[in-house]
């Protein structure tokens, strides 16, 4: 069977929102959630909305983002407060946790849309999420929120793609991830904690590193970086000690291994194959959020 090239796709994905008559877009400023709220602004105009869900989880520098791609795009957007971290079953950061944080979005959006008489609920997930462990994808299905990209078949190559034919400026930005998803699981999650990991990014972030994680071991900083960056961390290596080491962290280590998604469920693997003792949850497919 013959894969679907990109134009084919991007008519799908418009044919697909035109068929929904109107949207609500769970919008977090990353590049696929902005690609799919510039396309459903392009088809739907004042019947698609972005909707951005803020809370100690997501990154400071994220909420602006997602204010300026909304005015840049010319649609209709508004900032909610969530509360996943005051959820006790969030915070204690068993694998479960994105399923808490997702249920928690699409419940506080579900009458966003009621009462701007939007049709359906969107998010930003894509075919390659499926290559990793992703509960969230529980609540899409019990929410009845829809997948546009994922279910014209894009990839994170056709969203970059087609992000630099329509001009949006997150072309080529990084994949994003709460600040939730740094912590290893098991390992309870704090507000302070959440601050700490934020500030120790935004000051990593200032030496030019795009695609990098601060992953929080208590007392542990460990870095992940792509290859092409980690001489720029040597190099600014004992700036980044000192300024991590006054956020409260006793060690800062390099991850020689670098920079991949979802290292986090690295130490899930072996569990997979196991009997899981609440399979309403653990046992779902994998899919993207």
């Amino acid at each position: 069977m013959n894969t679907p090239n990109l134009d084919e796709k991007y008519r799908r994905l418009q044919d697909d929102l035109a068929g929904m008559g109107s949207v609500l877009v769970a919008f977090s400023a990353g590049v696929d959630s902005t690609l799919l709220l510039k396309v459903a602004f392009d088809v739907l105009g004042e019947r698609a909305m972005g909707v951005t869900g803020v809370s100690e989880s997501f990154p400071e520098d994220q909420k602006q983002d997602a204010l300026v791609l909304a005015q840049w795009i010319g649609v209709r957007h508004r900032f909610i407060d969530t509360d996943e971290v005051h959820n006790a079953k969030y915070m204690e950061n068993n694998p479960r946790r994105c399923y808490y944080c997702r249920n928690e979005l699409y419940t506080r959006l579900t009458p966003i849309a009621v009462a701007e008489g939007l049709a359906a609920i969107c998010e930003g997930s894509i075919v390659d999420d499926a290559t990793d462990f992703r509960p969230g994808m529980l609540a899409i299905r019990e929410h009845g929120i829809r997948s546009p990209l994922k279910d014209t078949g894009f990839t994170k190559t056709d969203v970059r793609e087609l992000s630099v034919r329509l001009g949006l400026p997150t072309a080529d930005k990084p994949s994003l991830a709460c600040l939730s998803s740094r912590f290893p699981y098991g390992d309870e999650i704090t507000v302070e904690a959440l601050s700490q990991v934020g500030r120790a990014e935004a000051f990593v972030r200032s030496f030019g590193v795009k695609q990098f994680r601060v992953r929080h071991h208590k007392t542990l900083a460990r870095i992940e970086v792509e290859s092409a960056d980690l001489l720029r961390i040597v190099e600014h290596r004992e700036e980044i000690v000192e300024y991590l080491k006054t956020l409260g962290y006793t060690y800062v280590t390099l991850d020689l291994q670098g920079y991949r998604t979802g290292s986090m469920n690295e130490t899930l693997k072996p569990r997979r194959q196991e009997p899981e003792p609440e399979p309403p949850l653990l046992a779902i497919e994998t899919g993207g959020i």
